[in-house]
């Protein structure tokens, strides 16, 4: 696998949860941060764009690792298109931490690992990384991703 495959498989992933209750329907933050993040993992699995912006707020910020953060919808849409014209991944989450920080903003650190897939060449090679997310509700969208960055947990490649 490429440097730069390795690069772009740590670019995705991720899933999270939380324990205070929101004030909607008695469901915990967890559990609807859950949905969000679940909705995330699936996207990527898809390589479905479309739902990742969706996850996304408007003025959200998505900052892998290796490159320029990617600030608001518009420029999110085109860092993952050209992630999955790279790359595909077939991904796990774990969830390591959540916590609720107001009504309206919880953190997520999360853990993921699988495989990624590089497009030019075909190989195939581990994925794994550490991530951080910053979700905030809207009433209308639910929990949305405010802010996303990763890390990889792989060694460098030679």
């Amino acid at each position: 696998m490429t440097k730069y495959g390795v690069i772009f498989a740590a670019v995705l992933v991720t899933t999270a949860a939380c324990s205070a209750q929101t004030p909607e329907n008695g469901e915990t933050a967890m559990q609807t941060v859950e949905i969000t993040l679940t909705a995330y993992e699936v996207a990527l699995n898809a390589s479905d764009v479309d739902t990742i912006v969706a996850l996304y707020a408007d003025d959200g910020v998505f900052m892998p690792q290796h490159f320029p953060a990617a600030v608001g919808r518009d420029n999110i849409r085109a860092a993952y298109g050209n992630v999955f014209n790279t790359i595909s991944l077939n991904i796990e989450f774990e969830i390591d931490e959540v916590e609720q920080l107001s009504d309206n903003w919880a953190i997520a650190r999360t853990r993921s690992a699988g495989e990624v897939i590089v497009h030019a060449t075909g190989e195939s090679g581990p994925e794994a990384n550490q991530e951080l997310f910053l979700l905030r509700r809207d009433d209308d969208a639910g929990w949305q991703i405010a802010r996303y960055i990763f890390t990889t947990l792989n060694p460098p490649q030679p």
